[in-house]
């Protein structure tokens, strides 16, 4: 058996060398992305994977794979809205991703931004650095205990995000169409979204991005808001109208953002880049702002999460090859 890995990071090689010795599975390392023009190089491969940050839907990408005898694309990602899922149907390509890895790593990082906010350290470092260290009244601060912790989507990674803020005094809240039973004893449920809206001091959310949750929160529903709430989304950049955040945050109608998914993220994640490709975009206005706190795409970024991601995406094509069973397939 021999897979071609597609896009492979630095911090992925480790991973991909354990995972090749243990099954004894010969696994190249390619570091392009999926094309057209480079798919040619899965011939004579059993199985593909990759981690995109472009579209796959090329349709001649397909019919290429179709014709190597290769009928699955393993995503080293949760999310798959990087492939036309309908195109790779019809050609009779699955594509699997890795439904469940280190839940920690992105609840983690929603609380580390949810902290950073209540305490205004980019507030503070700003005062410091012109030489202001004075207790300022404007940056007297919440402890998370006298907070509300709304939670929208209470899967695996919402749950663990509730038991943080839990661990930590919160109250926590929760909303999701379909209730955990992991949930109980951790988080109240809400019947729905606005009433959690109306309550919560911090607002993490931990959705899926599909055509329900598009721009969830949106300028129709960023108005029930209190004047002190922080919006944290570590989930899907779409998942927030960014311009109706900006435009909230810009008028003081809520007090801060904790963002590690944009919606234009291809512009930047996991690259370096001259300063000038984001200027007069998103990006740099919440890159100036001290009310919000900005990472590019790390909440999964951990040693855990990315052994579990290279590993369940190997593991879904080398039992699909062994069994005939395609696990973890979102298009079939």
């Amino acid at each position: 058996m021999r897979i071609l890995a597609y896009h492979v990071q630095p911090y992925e090689v480790k991973a991909i060398e354990k995972w090749s010795n243990d099954n004894n599975i010969e696994v190249v390392i390619n570091k392009g992305l999926i094309t057209a023009e480079s798919i040619a190089e899965a011939k004579g491969f059993d199985g593909i994977t990759t981690q995109q940050v472009i579209p796959v839907n090329d349709e001649e990408i397909f019919k290429t794979m179709k014709d190597f005898g290769l009928n699955q694309i393993a995503s080293r990602t949760a999310g798959v809205d990087m492939f036309d899922l309908e195109t790779a149907k019809k050609y009779g390509v699955a594509i699997t991703n890795v439904p469940r890895y280190s839940p920690n790593a992105i609840a983690e990082l929603a609380v580390s931004h949810a902290m950073q906010l209540l305490r205004n350290v980019k507030h503070i470092e700003t005062a410091m650095k012109k030489g202001d260290f004075t207790w300022n009244k404007d940056l007297i601060s919440k402890e998370i205990r006298s907070c509300v912790v709304g939670i929208i989507g209470t899967g695996r990674i919402g749950v663990t995000a509730a038991k943080l803020f839990k661990g930590l005094g919160a109250k926590v809240i929760g909303y999701d169409q379909i209730k955990n039973p992991d949930a109980e004893g951790v988080l109240e449920y809400r019947d729905n979204l606005d009433d959690l809206l109306k309550e919560a001091d911090v607002i993490s959310l931990h959705l899926p991005l599909v055509d329900s949750t598009y721009h969830l929160i949106n300028k129709d529903n960023i108005k029930l808001l209190k004047k002190d709430a922080i919006v944290i989304n570590t989930g899907r950049g779409a998942l927030v109208n960014i311009d109706d955040i900006i435009e909230a945050l810009e008028e003081n109608r809520i007090a801060g953002a904790g963002i590690d998914v944009l919606e234009c993220e291809t512009l930047y994640v996991n690259q370096n880049i001259d300063l000038e490709k984001i200027k007069g975009t998103c990006v740099e206005k919440l890159m100036e702002m001290d009310n919000v706190v900005l990472t590019g795409h790390f909440a999964f970024f951990t040693e855990t999460a990315v052994d579990n991601m290279v590993s369940t995406a190997l593991n879904n094509i080398k039992n699909s090859i062994e069994t005939g069973t395609i696990e973890n397939c979102m298009n079939m």
